[in-house]
Order: C-alpha cells, then sequence, then structure tokens
C-alpha cells in the first residue's frame, strides 16, 4: 500500500484539527456550567471561552479562507487540494452556534445566581434616581473625553474597525416621523476606562453597570446637536484575520517587514461579525454589506452583550473567598541563599504554578551580580508586561556581562510588545537575536557562564512554559534548573546555529542530549515508538504517555497507532486539539485519552517510554504537531535525576486517574466526564498540590536538600 493510500485511510480515523479544537472549547464551556466550580471562576470561564473562540476566528478560520481562495484558485488550473476548507467551515459555523446558545443559557442561569449573591448587573433602562445622577457625572468626566462618535453616513467608506473593540451601532430618529433617522458608531473605550463600573449602591448589595450601558444612558446627551429624540443602539465586534503578511522586499529588514506587516493586519479581512440580534434591520445590512460579508461569512447573531473576554477579570465582589491556593518554594531553594550554588550541585525541577517563579527570577539576578558570571544567553517567547526577567538582563547587561535575548518577534500577538522589548534591549547593550526566516523559536532555554581562576562552570535551565511571571501564577508548567554539562552542550549549539543560522542547521545536529527540532526530533520520536513496538511484538511490556497540548501530526499518529495495534499501551492527556481518536477496536483496546481543564491551563509537555524497564522520560516545549517539529526550533530534555523522576511520574499519575476534571477524549467527542462512581474523587489540580507540598513538608523535617 503506498503512502498516498495509506493516509487517505488514515484520515478517515482522525479528527479534523479545527473541530477537535472546538471540541476543547467546548469543555472550557463546561467547566463555566458547573455549580460545583466558584461563580467568580464560573464567569472567567466564559471570558475564556470567548477570547478563545475570538483567537480561533482570527488564527484558524482565517487560514480556512485563505485556504478557500486558494484552492479556488486551484480548482481553475485543475490542481488537488486534499482537505476540503468550505465544508469545515461550515462545520464550524454549526458548532459554533450550537456553543453560543448554550453560552447564552449558562449565562442566563449566572446572571440569576448573581442576584441571589445581591450582585446585579443593571442597564441604563433601569437604573433609580441617584445612579443617573452618578452615571451622567461618571461619562462626563471619565468618558466624554474618550469617544469620537462617527456619522457613518456621511462617509465614503466605512472606517477601520479594531479587532478586539466592541462598537455601539446607533439608530437616531424622531418620534414624528419614521423617515427621518441617522446611523452613527461609538467605539466603546474599554481599554481606556476598563467594562465594569460599580453604582451607588443599598447596603449589602453591588450594583454593576458595563461601559457601553453609561454610553447608551448619554446618547441623548452626546447627540444632542441633532435633535432627536428616539436612540436604538446594540452592540457589535468584527473578529479579522490575524495573520501578517511579510514582504519579500529585500532592501528592508526583518524588524522593518514586521513592523509593516502590523501596520497591514489593520486591513485583515473580517472572519466573523457578531451581533446583538435586536440590532436595527437596515444598519445590520448596511455594515454587513459595508464590510463586504455574506452568509457564510460566519455572521452570528447573538444576545446584548458581546466580548466576554473582559469577564474574565470581572469585579472581585464576592462573599465567598478564593479557592485559589498561593505557590510555595521549593524544597531545594529554601535554606538557600543562593540558588546558584544549588543548581550547580544538583538537578532541581519547578512545577509551576505549584512552586514559586521567584527562583528563576533570582537565578538572573545572581547571574547579574556575580563578579564571576561572564555571558546570560536566553530565549523569550511570551514576556509579562512588566518583565522582571528582562529587568535581571538589563542589570546585567549595565555590569558588563555579555547577554545575549533570542527574542521571537513572530509570537502571534505579541508581535508589538516584542518589537518594544527589542528596542529596549539594544538600547541597554543586550544582544538581540531575531530568529530563523520562516521558522520560529520556542524552545524555553537559558544558559549562564561563569569563569573562576582556570575554571568554567556553565548552568541555567531548560522549560515547556515561556518565562512570563504572570502566567506562571495559572500555567501548569515544568522547568529543569541544571548543570548537567551535556545538556549546556547542546543548549550552546542550539544558540551557534541561532547566532548564524545561515550556515545551515549543522549545530543542531550535533545536539546529543537533547531532542531538537526541526531537525531530529520527529525522527527519535518515530524511534523511540518503534522501541515500544518491538517489546510489544517479543512479548514485553511496552507503554508510552504522553501529556500534550496538541495532538495532530499524521505521521506520529499513524505510528501510536501501529504501536496500539501491536499491543503497546498508550495512555494520553491531551489538553486542547487531539486528532488521534479512532473507532477502531483493536486500537483503542489500548489507546486510554483523557483531556484535563481545571483552574489552572495545563501547558506542559511530558513524555515517558517504558524502554523495557530502563524508562525514558522528557520534558518539552513542542507539541505533536506539524508546524512544532517542522517549523520551529524546540528542546525537549531527558529527566535523569532519579528523584525528579519519581516526582514527575508520580504527577503524570495523579492526572491519570483524576475523575473530577478529566474528560474522555473519544471519536465521538462526546467530552463525557471520567466516570467516578464508587471511586475516591480525584481532582488532580489540587492533589498535585497537596502532594508537592507533602514533599517540601517531608524534606524539610528531614532536612535534606
Amino acid at each position: 500500500m503506498n503512502r498516498i493510500d495509506r493516509n487517505g485511510m488514515l484520515k478517515k480515523h482522525l479528527i479534523q484539527r479545527d473541530i477537535s479544537w472546538l471540541s476543547f472549547n467546548a469543555r472550557v464551556l463546561q467547566e463555566a456550567n458547573d455549580p460545583s466550580v466558584p461563580l467568580k471562576e464560573r464567569i472567567r470561564f466564559l471570558g475564556i471561552f470567548s477570547n478563545n473562540l475570538d483567537e480561533f476566528f482570527r488564527v484558524r478560520v482565517a487560514t480556512l479562507k485563505r485556504m478557500l481562495e486558494f484552492s479556488e484558485k486551484r480548482k481553475k488550473l485543475n490542481m488537488h487540494m486534499e482537505e476540503n476548507p468550505q465544508s469545515i467551515l461550515d462545520q464550524i459555523q454549526i458548532i459554533v452556534l450550537k456553543q453560543q446558545n448554550e453560552f447564552n443559557r449558562i449565562w442566563e442561569g449566572i446572571l440569576k445566581e448573581l442576584k441571589k449573591e445581591k450582585i446585579f448587573l443593571i442597564d441604563e433602562k433601569h437604573l433609580n434616581r441617584a445612579q443617573q445622577a452618578f452615571v451622567r457625572k461618571y461619562f462626563d468626566e471619565e468618558v466624554r473625553s474618550n469617544i469620537i462618535p462617527l456619522m457613518i453616513e456621511t462617509l465614503p467608506s466605512l472606517p477601520y474597525l479594531r479587532d478586539k473593540s466592541i462598537y455601539l451601532g446607533v439608530v437616531m430618529h424622531k418620534k414624528t416621523s419614521a423617515y427621518d433617522q441617522k446611523y452613527a458608531l461609538i467605539e466603546v473605550p474599554v481599554t481606556a476606562i476598563g467594562r465594569f463600573i460599580l453604582l451607588p449602591s443599598k447596603p449589602g448589595e453591588h450594583h454593576i453597570i458595563l461601559l457601553e450601558d453609561v454610553v447608551r444612558f448619554n446618547l441623548p446627551h452626546i447627540f444632542s446637536y441633532f435633535e432627536y429624540d428616539t436612540f436604538d443602539a446594540h452592540i457589535f465586534k468584527v473578529t479579522k484575520d490575524a495573520e501578517i503578511d511579510l514582504d519579500n522586499d529585500v532592501s528592508t529588514t526583518f524588524v522593518e517587514k514586521m513592523e509593516k506587516g502590523l501596520k497591514n493586519r489593520r486591513k485583515g479581512k473580517p472572519v466573523r461579525f457578531v451581533y446583538d440580534k435586536e440590532m436595527d434591520t437596515g444598519l445590520l445590512e448596511y455594515l454587513t454589506h459595508r464590510l463586504n460579508l455574506t452568509r457564510k461569512s460566519n455572521v452570528i447573531p447573538g444576545g446584548r452583550i458581546h466580548n466576554f473576554r473582559h469577564f474574565m477579570d470581572f469585579p472581585d465582589i464576592f462573599n465567598h473567598k478564593s479557592l485559589r491556593r498561593s505557590s510555595f518554594t521549593h524544597h531545594a531553594l529554601r535554606s538557600s541563599l543562593r540558588v546558584t550554588d544549588v543548581i550547580i550541585q544538583k538537578d532541581v525541577m519547578l512545577h509551576f504554578p505549584y512552586h514559586s517563579f521567584d527562583p528563576l527570577i533570582d537565578l538572573l539576578r545572581e547571574a547579574a551580580m556575580d563578579p564571576d558570571v561572564k555571558s546570560i544567553k536566553i530565549t523569550a517567547y511570551r514576556l509579562a508586561s512588566n518583565s522582571k526577567v528582562i529587568n535581571a538582563l538589563i542589570n546585567a547587561a549595565r555590569n558588563g556581562k555579555e547577554v545575549v535575548v533570542m527574542l521571537e518577534l513572530k509570537a502571534r500577538f505579541d508581535e508589538e510588545a516584542n518589537l518594544e522589548w527589542k528596542a529596549i534591549l539594544e538600547e541597554e547593550g543586550v544582544k538581540v537575536l531575531l530568529g530563523v526566516p520562516r521558522m520560529k523559536v520556542h524552545a524555553k532555554l537559558c544558559i549562564i557562564k561563569k569563569r573562576k581562576g582556570n575554571k568554567t562552570v556553565q548552568y541555567g535551565f531548560v522549560s515547556t512554559g515561556n518565562l512570563n511571571e504572570k502566567t506562571a501564577h495559572v500555567y501548569g508548567d515544568h522547568c529543569l534548573l541544571t548543570a548537567n554539562r551535556n545538556i549546556m552542550a547542546d543548549i550552546n549549539r542550539i544558540f551557534h546555529y541561532l547566532a548564524n543560522w545561515t550556515q545551515g542547521p549543522h549545530q543542531l545536529k550535533l545536539c546529543k542530549t537533547l531532542m531538537v527540532c526541526p531537525t531530529i526530533m520527529r525522527k527519535q520520536l518515530l524511534a523511540l515508538i518503534q522501541n515500544e513496538i518491538r517489546h510489544a511484538k517479543a512479548g514485553r511490556e511496552a507503554s508510552i504517555i504522553l501529556k500534550l497540548n496538541s495532538l495532530s501530526d499524521t505521521m506520529l499518529i499513524e505510528k501510536l497507532y501501529q504501536a496500539a495495534a501491536a499491543g503497546v499501551t498508550i495512555n494520553l492527556i491531551v489538553r486542547s486539539i487531539c486528532c488521534a481518536m479512532t473507532d477502531q477496536k483493536k486500537i483503542r483496546q489500548h489507546v486510554t485519552a483523557i483531556s484535563i481543564v481545571d483552574e489552572y491551563l495545563e501547558h506542559a509537555r511530558v513524555m515517558i517510554f517504558h524502554n523495557n524497564g530502563k524508562e525514558k522520560i522528557f520534558i518539552s516545549s513542542a507539541d505533536w504537531m506539524v508546524r512544532n517539529l517542522d517549523h520551529r526550533v524546540e528542546a525537549a530534555v531527558p529527566v535523569t535525576d532519579p528523584g525528579i523522576r519519581k516526582e514527575l511520574k508520580d504527577i503524570i499519575h495523579i492526572q491519570l486517574r483524576d475523575n473530577v476534571k478529566a474528560r474522555i477524549l473519544n471519536h465521538e467527542l462526546s467530552n463525557n466526564y471520567v466516570p467516578s462512581e464508587g471511586k475516591k474523587l480525584i481532582r488532580s489540580q489540587i492533589e498535585t498540590y497537596h502532594y508537592l507540598y507533602k514533599q517540601n513538608t517531608v524534606h524539610s523535617e528531614t532536612g535534606s536538600h
């Protein structure tokens, strides 16, 4: 059977990646619907669902629309295209509308529960006198200067509409005439002011008005010049293609291309138009016509409120206390004045958000001040807005250290921030690497070199997550701090490649300890799976445990199917996209697949291969996707320390036993919870916290380090 035929058969046993992702977002929506989840967290999950969907349309739906345009061109040339983008877009539209209905149902239920907590969302029509006076004053003092109404009928073309903003479409008319009316648009200035305004309320009650309703209440005031007496205003938002097109002008630098691409992103085509279903029909037709939208353009009717992503920051006015647990310092680092001294002596693995992120900052600060440190090299993908990592690196440069930062300018939605960081770093004398053309640098690496006398010592870390102290509070990740010579040698090779990529990937191919993309990781993963197949066929125990964000690579899925068919036990923990969901019984009987959606975002990648009892364990920055394995610089590091190996395995096995927040992944995309009847309830994130906290206590009592 040739390759094309095999892939053709395989596709029948794969879930299409975008449909699989929508199933993941449905799991997020399940959290918003779970009455056992605190009310503020349920509202936050609605915000996460909304934000996820926005990015899905900006990236994936936009990509499918580009593919559709391309496939239509190919049809004219009689060229074949494997996937039918229109069919996928049609499926997406059906699923999204169903999820939107479920979203609205959940939100209506949450509104009722808010009332029980004496928290009320008040619109502009239900303000008492004191609140009306407050809203008028608040508008004059805080809002008026931040809005510019656009009389769109008089404009030759529709003005630029921001991608992440919400707009009020206003219809003005007079009670005495149905013909005399005008249209206007107002961008609601959420970024400048915030979405939620606390109103004067009775003792024990909290009344909240949304910013758009403050604007609605003041429409007669805003448009008093026109002498209209009736105003209708409804919210809408436009989601645009977020792809950045980089021109091929050889006379411009990559940074100039990025800056131009970011400006051109403003002109991205609309891929979704969401509006209040009560919107005036004439205004709706006017807007969709001006935006060149059709019935197939994901024009989605909704409720009164849009851009629910802001609800991730709903005011903290609840009677119940937050259940969120505080992170703690790893036991190996608590009794030492310097993180550096510990890392040079032994490996330490931090598990975020359970362990504090501070030791990573401390490690960089110590290096910045240490007179023996000569250089710091680090990769940066997504950074916090007030990055302590960057501050430490700047201080190192000021202290005369050689500081090299691989700053990924193509990190989607962080491009502008990273361009700003580039300027700041270079002004302070930091050498900024900008990566490799047509490839992202996604590996999370740091190497620090110090020299004392004739001795050179190198140490640093390899992580599964971003060097971002803000997201480290909510992202589940692992970070190995080490001075292992073989690991440091490979990190040096990676940085040599990043600084000299024009010489080719030779240095990456020399890596002996780290599995590195895009050169050798795919080949090594295939070999590791094949090794398990060999053991299974010989009648020996064989198993693979994978924890990933996404699993969609066809070649690796095919190999996993071969392994399962040979009798290899496969356990998958996949947060979002999981295309490896066949209904073939021979394969399914050897595969268990779950997804955990809970308070923290499960972001870590862990791979455990049984290897006839001599387990090979890795943590990695790479998901099993074509983009990661073939088009990014990624790194997976083996975990060799016996204590850390046991700890990491214990955490993974806690997750495999989750029967509270784990959903079964199957071909039907049913998202059923793992059954818990008659079993001890195990919520893995809470169990992991207690497990690691106990580890800290035990080590403190025994005095071990």
